[in-house]
This record gives C-alpha cells, sequence and structure tokens, in this order.
C-alpha cells in the first residue's frame, strides 16, 4: 500500500472496473423492490459546469445509497439534444447542427464517466436521434386524432433575437427566457397542445405531491391561477347579441355607466365593416403599443341595456382593453375608477350615479359621487352581493364561471434544429403522416447561416415521399419541452421499437422514485412533465396519475463575476483567470491589479454560467484535487436545497481530510495482520467504546434517508474520522479500529466512491464494495434515555438520566438509592409531581 493518496490512479483504475464490467447495467427483477433515481436530463452545451455537477452527485449519492439497502437501483442518463444553442453555434462556428452535438456529447459523457457516477449507460437517450423523435411524432398523431392538438392563427410571443415563437412559460418579465430579449406580440399559425382541460386536474393532483418542494407546489398553483369569475350579461339594445363581462364585485354593478370593447372583439369587427371611421380606427390602433397616457376610443353607435336599472349605456370601442382579456370586453365604472372617469371626462360621457330611483348626469349637474345602490342600500356588502347574483341568475343574465390563467401550450418554433412536425400539406389541407411511414427524419446534412430562408429555399428537402409523390411537410419543428416531458418513460424501454412504451417495464419502474433539478424549471419542464403523463395515463400507457414520489430542487452554484463596458456600453463578462485580485472582505473593497485601460466592475456572487464567464474548469480540477474531493465538497459545502458559493479554499480543506483518513488507513494496514474480532473477549470498557459507533450509523442513517440532509451526515462522518487518532489506546484496540474503519467506508462510500472502493479492498475484503450492505445500528445502543430534572419543594435538586418507559414508583426508588436523602425528607413526603420525561418534584410536609 502507498504512503499516500494517489487519487489519479486510485480513481482511473475504479473507474475502468466499474465500465468495463457493467457494473451499474440493471434489468427488471420483480423479486426486488425497485428504486429509480433521475436527475433532469441536461443540454449538451459542450462542458459540464458545477450546477451539472451538484445535481448528479446527489443522484448518485442517493442512488449508491439504495443499492446499498437491496433496491435494485435504475439511474439512467442521456441527452436533450435537439435546441437553440447547437444551431446558433452551428452558424458562429460554421458546423453542421448534427456535429457539434454529437461532440459536446461525447465530451460531457467522458466528464460524467470521470466523476464515477453509477449510470446505466446501457439506458442512454439521445433526443436527436429518429428511434427517439419516431416516438414523439407517432404521439403527436394520436393527439391530433383525439383533438387535443390543433394549429391556428394567433398572437405568440416572437423573440426577434432568437428569431422563434416562444410559449408563455418562456416569457419571464416580459422577456426571453433564454437570451433575455424583450418580446413582441406576433401573428402566425402555429400548433397548440390543450393544456388547458388539464388545468384542474394538474391543480388538484399537486395535493398528492407530498414529498415535493412547498415552493414548486406554489409556483404551480400561481401558474395555473385558478379564479371564480361572475360574468355578467349586457344585452345590445335592438338586437339579439349580447356583451359578457367579468364582475368581481356585483355591489358595485349598479354604478356601470359605460362598457367598452377591445379592437378585436366580434361585436367591434362587425361594427367597422359598416361604419368606415369605426374601420379607420381599428386600423390605426390595432398594431400599436398600449400608451396609458394615450387612451383613445370610438363610440360604437351601440348601446347595451343596463341589466338591473335597464337603462340604455354607451358601447365604446378602445385601445386599452387587452385583446387577451377575457370577453374582450369591460364595465367602465367611473366612481371607482380613475381611468374610466378621465375617460368618460375626455369624451364627455355622461356619469351616473344612482340616488334612489333617479339617475343624475355628474357633469351636467355637477354632483359628488356617493354611493346608493337603491333597495339594496340598507344591505351590507356580503349581503348585497348574494341578492344581486341570485337576481341576475333568475333571469338568466349572470353565471359563475370557473378560469385558469394556464393557456394552451403553443409547441411550434421556427427553427431547424429539432423534430419535424409529421404533417402534410395537401391542397392546404392538413393530412397527419401515417405511421407505417414514420419517422419523418431531419435532413442533418444541410447548412446555411440563415436557417429560415434556406428552408424556405430549399423545400424540396422537406419533402415527404409517399406511393412516388412527394408533398411538402410542416418546415416548423417541435418546442424542444416536448422531448424532456416524457423521456424519463423511454428509460424504461430506450432499445424497445414496436411502441412508445413497454407496457410491463413501465409497469414495473414507474413512477420516478426520486427526481433532481433546478426550482428554475417549476412552470417549464415540471408542468409539461406532469400534463404528459396524465396523458399518457389516459392513454393506457401509465397507471399513475403523477410521473415522481419525490423532488429535490438543488440550490445553484454561485461565483464570483466580473465584467468591462466596451464602446458601445454593453457588459462583457470576463474570467477570475484574466485579472489578478486582491479581496478585503472586512473592507468590502476589491482592488484590480494589471488591467489595461479597462475599468473592471464586480458584479457580485452569480450563478455560474458561459454567458457570465464564472465558471470553472472541470477537467483542471479534477486533475489538481481529484473526482471524490470535488464530490465531498459540493454536497459537504451547505445543504443541497440552498445556493452555494464556489470558494477554492474549501475544496483544499476537503481534499486535506481524505489525505489523512488515507493516512490512519495506512498506518493501519501496516500495523500487521488483523485477526478476526472477538467480542467475547474484550472489557465492558471496550465493548462500550465499540457501540459508540452505531450511534454514528443511526445518526448518519437518519440524514440520508429522512432528512436527506447530506452535509450533516458527512459532518459527522468526518469529526468521527477526526477523533480516531486521540482514543485510548487501552480501551481501544486495533481490533476494534478495524472494525470502525470497515463501516466508517460503507458510511462514506456513497459519497466518495472511489477511495472507499480501493480501500475497502486494502482491508483485506474480498467481495467489492459496490455489492455490499448498508451497516445497521444496534437498536439495545439506541434506546433512548430522558434527563429529568430532580426538585425538592419546586427548588432545584439534581438531574436523573433515565429510560424513557420507567414509571413515577420506579423513578423514586432510583432517586432513593442514588442519591443520599436524609430519613427526615423520606419520611416526610407529602405528594409527588411527576411531569412526564421532564420533572420529578418531591413535596415535603411542613
Amino acid at each position: 500500500m502507498n504512503e499516500y493518496y494517489l487519487f489519479k490512479n486510485i480513481e482511473k483504475n475504479v473507474q475502468k472496473y466499474w465500465y468495463s464490467k457493467k457494473v451499474f447495467k440493471v434489468i427488471k427483477n420483480i423479486n426486488v423492490k425497485k428504486y429509480y433515481v433521475l436527475c433532469m436530463i441536461p443540454y449538451p452545451s459542450g462542458n459540464l459546469h458545477m450546477g451539472h455537477v451538484r445535481n448528479y452527485t446527489i443522484g448518485d449519492i442517493i442512488s449508491r445509497y439504495q443499492r446499498m439497502n437491496g433496491k435494485n437501483v435504475m439511474q439512467p442518463m442521456g441527452w436533450d439534444a435537439f435546441g437553440l444553442p447547437a444551431e446558433i453555434s452551428a452558424i458562429k462556428n460554421n458546423i453542421l447542427p448534427s456535429i457539434w452535438t454529437y461532440k459536446n456529447i461525447k465530451n460531457m459523457k467522458n466528464q460524467l464517466k470521470s466523476l464515477g457516477f453509477s449510470y446505466d449507460w446501457n439506458r442512454e437517450i439521445i433526443t436527436c436521434k429518429p428511434e427517439y423523435y419516431k416516438w414523439e411524432q407517432w404521439f403527436f398523431i394520436k393527439l391530433y386524432e383525439k383533438k387535443l392538438i390543433y394549429k391556428k392563427k394567433s398572437f405568440v410571443n416572437w423573440c426577434k433575437y432568437d428569431k422563434t415563437v416562444l410559449a408563455n412559460e418562456q416569457v419571464v418579465n416580459g422577456n426571453c427566457w433564454r437570451c433575455d430579449n424583450k418580446i413582441k406580440k406576433k401573428k402566425l399559425y402555429q400548433w397548440f397542445l390543450k393544456i388547458s382541460i388539464y388545468a384542474e386536474q394538474l391543480l388538484n393532483d399537486l395535493k398528492y405531491l407530498k414529498y415535493w418542494p412547498i415552493k414548486v407546489i406554489s409556483m404551480q398553483k400561481n401558474w395555473i391561477g385558478k379564479t371564480k369569475k361572475i360574468l355578467v350579461f349586457f344585452n345590445i339594445f335592438n338586437s339579439d347579441k349580447k356583451i359578457i363581462i367579468c364582475i368581481d364585485h356585483l355591489d358595485i354593478l349598479i354604478n356601470v355607466t359605460y362598457v367598452v370593447i377591445s379592437l378585436n372583439n366580434s361585436i367591434a369587427i362587425e361594427e367597422s365593416k359598416k361604419n368606415n371611421n369605426i374601420n379607420k380606427f381599428i386600423l390605426k390602433y390595432n398594431n400599436k403599443k398600449l400608451n396609458n397616457f394615450k387612451k383613445v376610443g370610438i363610440f360604437s353607435n351601440l348601446f347595451v341595456i343596463h341589466p338591473i336599472s335597464k337603462e340604455k349605456l354607451p358601447l365604446w370601442i378602445v385601445n386599452f382593453v387587452l385583446s387577451d382579456n377575457i370577453n374582450k370586453s369591460n364595465a367602465a365604472i367611473p366612481k371607482y375608477n380613475k381611468y374610466d372617469f378621465f375617460f368618460a371626462k375626455k369624451y364627455n360621457i355622461n356619469i351616473n350615479i344612482l340616488i334612489l330611483n333617479k339617475y343624475i348626469s355628474v357633469f351636467k349637474n355637477k354632483k359628488k359621487f356617493f354611493l346608493n345602490l337603491y333597495k339594496f342600500n340598507l344591505l351590507n356588502i356580503k349581503k348585497k352581493r348574494k341578492i344581486i347574483l341570485n337576481e341576475l341568475i333568475k333571469i338568466n343574465l349572470c353565471k359563475i364561471k370557473m378560469f385558469y390563467k394556464l393557456l394552451d401550450w403553443n409547441i411550434s418554433r421556427q427553427r431547424y434544429w429539432g423534430t419535424p412536425i409529421p404533417i402534410i400539406n395537401i391542397n392546404n389541407n392538413i393530412i397527419p403522416i401515417s405511421e407505417n411511414n414514420l419517422p419523418i427524419v431531419l435532413p442533418e446534412n444541410i447548412f446555411k447561416n440563415n436557417t429560415i430562408n434556406f428552408i424556405k429555399n430549399n423545400l424540396n428537402l422537406f419533402k415527404f415521399l409517399i406511393n412516388n409523390q412527394l408533398f411538402k411537410f410542416e418546415i416548423d419543428t417541435f418546442d424542444t419541452f416536448i422531448e424532456s416531458s416524457w423521456y424519463y418513460l423511454r428509460y424504461s424501454c430506450p432499445k424497445y421499437n414496436k411502441n412508445i412504451v413497454k407496457l410491463n417495464s413501465i409497469n414495473y419502474w414507474l413512477p420516478v422514485d426520486q427526481y433532481i433539478g433546478g426550482i428554475e424549471h417549476a412552470i417549464m419542464h415540471l408542468l409539461y412533465f406532469r400534463f404528459f403523463h396524465k396523458i399518457f395515463r389516459d392513454f393506457g400507457l401509465v397507471n399513475y396519475n403523477e410521473p415522481v414520489k419525490k423532488l429535490i430542487c438543488q440550490g445553484m452554484v454561485l461565483s464570483h463575476t466580473f465584467y468591462y463596458l466596451n464602446k458601445k456600453h454593453e457588459k462583457i463578462w470576463i474570467s477570475k483567470n484574466q485579472i489578478n485580485i486582491d479581496f478585503d472582505f472586512k473592507k468590502k473593497k476589491i482592488e484590480f491589479k494589471n488591467i489595461k485601460k479597462k475599468k473592471i466592475e464586480y458584479a457580485g456572487m452569480i450563478k455560474m454560467s458561459k454567458s457570465k464567464n464564472n465558471g470553472v474548469e472541470l477537467k483542471q480540477i479534477i486533475k489538481k484535487y481529484g473526482s471524490d474531493t470535488i464530490r465531498l465538497f459540493i454536497i459537504f459545502a451547505s445543504p443541497i436545497e440552498t445556493e452555494l458559493e464556489w470558494k477554492e479554499f474549501q475544496l483544499i480543506g476537503i481534499y486535506r481530510f481524505l489525505k489523512r483518513f488515507w493516512k490512519i488507513i495506512f498506518n493501519h494496514v501496516m500495523s500487521g495482520k488483523i485477526r478476526p474480532l472477538k467480542i467475547k473477549k474484550l472489557t465492558f470498557n471496550q465493548k462500550k467504546n465499540f457501540l459508540i459507533i452505531h450511534k454514528l450509523i443511526y445518526e448518519v442513517n437518519y440524514d440520508i434517508k429522512y432528512r436527506q440532509s447530506f452535509n450533516t451526515a458527512i459532518s459527522k462522518i468526518m469529526k468521527f474520522i477526526n477523533k480516531l487518532n486521540y482514543l485510548d489506546k487501552n480501551k481501544f484496540n486495533k481490533f476494534i479500529l478495524h472494525e470502525y474503519l470497515l463501516i466508517l467506508i460503507r458510511l462514506l462510500y456513497p459519497f466518495v466512491p472511489h477511495i472507499c472502493f480501493k480501500i475497502w479492498k486494502l482491508l483485506g475484503e474480498k467481495t467489492n464494495i459496490d455489492f455490499i450492505s448498508w451497516p445497521i445500528s444496534n437498536k439495545k445502543f439506541l434506546i433512548k434515555k430522558l434527563i429529568i430534572t430532580i426538585q425538592i419543594n419546586s427548588k432545584f435538586y439534581n438531574k436523573l438520566m433515565i429510560k424513557s418507559n420507567y414509571n413515577k414508583e420506579f423513578i423514586l426508588n432510583i432517586i432513593k438509592n442514588k442519591f443520599f436523602f436524609k430519613k427526615n425528607i423520606l419520611n416526610n413526603i407529602y405528594k409527588i409531581i411527576y411531569v412526564k420525561k421532564k420533572l420529578f418534584n418531591i413535596i415535603l410536609k411542613n
């Protein structure tokens, strides 16, 4: 055994053994309980970042722990390989997106292997391969046949920078979720998936996700956005048509004095055909951005009937009712809305207030506002609303309806590098491609700088041959979130070619027992993920309502970030390695050295990313410290759900710990042959010392299994190991140390598997640690004990440690035997007050 911790040799040899022997290959075994661990599928961007490392390390710890506990563990890995970054990089580097993608997959796969993750690589999925997206196209056709997919022309979120449409979930504060540029509304023909009809199920079933983070549950509830709306009908005067308006508080309904509708309301469009002025108004303002200070309108020449007062109210067409507003109409109540008041004043619209049973015009009679709801005036607000609601429902002028903020999912993307949509156009008719002709394979051997124009100019490459005839298929591709919405099912049968899933495999492996990924996916991937699962359930392909039992959302990895401004005042992000820095955290001061004519700004600790140039080179870190050091640091540094600040000096501390542990093993192995431990020959103190480690087993197991507090589990193991050199040699011989080490190695194995694999062999164990059971604590040692406070006449006397199952009389006997009492105390007890597990108070007679 080498005296020094040579991690490079150790990790290289252990990994070679794992991957050549396919140690972690798993098959269905109905006699063994399964455990499915899954980390969110990565995009092959080129290199792993520390966010990836943290995510996958968590998954691997859980996988190895569950495997040691006798579970049949499946931990697969794959690649979400379609997407815009590949296309942008292809344009930038003049390379095919397919070549760029597969090159990155190869590189990232090698990096994953270098970290020793226990993946079953036989189940690897690459979503840009036809054998994968064939089934996605097949499922699209099935959804189209069930009328769950439709195509329509509508206003969509358009990103000018990425030149593609975005789903509502991909717009964050009006900006593109990927490039952070402003989006604009654009009208295009698009394909939509009816996620909205599953809104109630998606909302209700959140209550079953007991082991999901509360934050994710809350975010999905808010995004689905269920609200109860009261719809009030205003009949149009001298017409059988009506305007439907949402009014939340019916007590203010009586003060409605005019009604406004949007430019694209069907009534407005119909009137524009009759009235040239209205037509000009709509054309002028239809595509203009709303300006809060220039709200304009035009009278429609129509009136609506107030549902209670039966008065005629003017109907106005305006530019400030949003097109996506419910029913594209609003009731104007100037008494409560200053904008309604200013609009009325601008166009000299009478604002009527009900006084007893008469209306008075505010502008003509200059009356002040006050509330008088006629026959409802003497009722409280709650009763007013209830009576008005009931009366309107009786005359069919009102109804209650549930609405959801969640809109149908726009799944069309105007990009090349994606799954082709399996639809052909024959004489402008939409025809789904038959199952026998799938897959429609994306032509990968093409490339031009402007992908969209290239496709339009080379449609012959996007034609499909059926019965010796060429037909054009859709040039839009799927939103890549579709690929990542069902991949977890395909892992159970990645090579199955008779159907989208293999039912007996699905029934064994599903649902996912543990899913790991970032909180940023709460209302995109995780919502689509749940939605697709419910569709699969309704198609009879899965038996469960939800895809995942437990979810961990790990915190982001942060790093110091720096930039300077170029001539265009754009931020140019630079690496920490490009500048010399002195940090003075006490004075909160940063000094930059050797900077040439550039003012460097410090942006603080920000999420590691390529765009911010604040990542670290994983290959260099592994070369310097080893994979086990990185794995242990990234879990030990903070709780898994919180942010982690990358600080290399902490990494050095972990590395030193592993070297100390190796030194302990070296000294133990070199001390001579170890005979089997005979517990019967140990002294009482030695036995007592031997049992201490069972407390550690219990605590570490509790932290991993129930709390998923991996950092505290590591901390307890490290503290125990650091004490090994300081134990009393008389009470603690080498035989006990050997048993200690065998247990400690098993406890550390899920976190640092390479060094544990090697040490296990060095300690003379013939079986590989990969197949060894998790240590079990001695239950006798773990009987809980309590500390009871003893009082005499309510004053503190002493403390007593007892077992929790002792009764009052037994405790009194212990006290009598353990503590010295004068005879006058024992013979003078008036009563005993015993607060179970806390207090034993002896009250004496006066």
